[in-house]
């Protein structure tokens, strides 16, 4: 199974959808929450460029936010992410 981390924050719409796709997916995730962890939110912005929540990562692969996860979904691509089919090879 793939290594997910979501960065996160209270609040946020986007960040439970997110999480919801990913939980109806049987996918377990880490969440990092921005608003609590001490320098969270300068790690995710160096590492994804956004300054915006939701950030994701499969396998240290940079998805991007809601939008893009859900563009992955839609596509059928994000179920190989998920079970480490599309790092392969």
């Amino acid at each position: 199974m793939a290594k997910i981390v979501i960065y996160t924050s209270a609040f946020c719409g986007y960040c439970s959808a997110a999480k919801n796709i990913l939980e109806r997916k049987g996918a377990g995730f880490s969440e990092i929450r921005i608003d609590q962890t001490a320098g969270a939110r300068d790690e995710m912005m160096e590492l994804s460029g956004r300054r915006t929540v939701p950030q994701i990562f499969i396998d240290d692969h940079y998805i991007g936010g809601h939008d893009d996860l859900l563009a992955l979904d839609r596509a059928g691509e994000l179920e190989p992410m998920l079970s480490g089919a599309a790092h392969n090879g």
